[in-house]
C-alpha cells in the first residue's frame, strides 16, 4: 500500500530535507489520466496513469483511499517499454483521456520513505511524503513525524491528487 501526505509548499525547505535525508533524483514526470468506459473513476475515486519520465514509462492503477487523513490507497504499478503503445492501448480499450499532470520532482530518501519536492506546472509548489508498507497506522506515523520534522501539522495535509486539483482549475 502507498501511504503518502501532502502539503502545499510556501516557503524552501531544502535546506531542512538536506539535514536528515539523500537525494536520489530530480526528474520530470508527465503523466496521462484515463477514465474507464465502465464506471467514473472520479466517483469511485480511483486512477489509471501512464507515466513518462527519465526512468521509463510505467502504468499505475489506484485505488480508492482508505482513511481520512492521507491519500493512502493500494497502488499497482507495471514498468512498460513504450509510452505511446501504452496510451494507445487504452483509448482502443475504451478509456478516455482524462487530463494530464507534468511536474518537476526532486526525490530524497530517508529510511523507508521518500520526500518528493514537486513543482506542478499550473498548480505551484508542494511536498509529498511516502512509504510503501502493509501497516497503514505505522506508515502514517511515519510520515507525519517526517512532516513535523518539516513545520507541517497534519492538518495541513491535502487529500486531493494532482488531477483532482488541475481537473478543478480547469471547471
Amino acid at each position: 500500500m502507498e501511504i503518502e501526505v501532502k502539503f502545499r509548499l510556501d516557503r524552501d525547505i531544502k535546506h531542512i530535507i538536506q539535514q536528515f535525508a539523500t537525494f536520489e533524483i530530480e526528474k520530470v514526470e508527465e503523466d496521462i489520466y484515463f477514465n474507464s468506459p465502465s464506471r467514473d473513476f472520479r466517483e469511485t475515486d480511483e486512477a489509471l496513469r501512464v507515466r513518462k519520465d527519465v526512468e521509463g514509462f510505467s502504468i499505475t492503477y489506484k485505488g480508492p483511499k482508505v482513511d481520512s487523513e492521507t491519500k493512502s490507497r493500494e497502488e499497482i504499478k507495471l514498468r512498460v517499454n513504450d509510452f505511446n503503445a501504452a496510451v494507445e492501448l487504452f483509448k482502443k480499450l475504451g478509456f478516455r483521456e482524462a487530463g494530464r499532470v507534468v511536474k518537476k520532482r526532486t526525490i530524497y530518501r530517508v529510511g523507508n520513505a521518500i520526500i518528493c519536492l514537486d513543482d506542478v506546472e499550473g498548480l505551484g509548489k508542494f511536498v509529498e511524503i511516502e512509504v510503501e508498507c502493509d501497516d497503514l497506522e505505522k506508515g502514517k506515523q511515519e510520515i507525519f513525524e517526517i512532516a513535523e520534522k518539516l513545520g507541517f501539522d497534519k492538518g495541513e495535509s491535502i487529500r486531493r491528487s494532482y488531477l483532482e486539483m488541475v481537473l478543478e482549475r480547469k471547471g
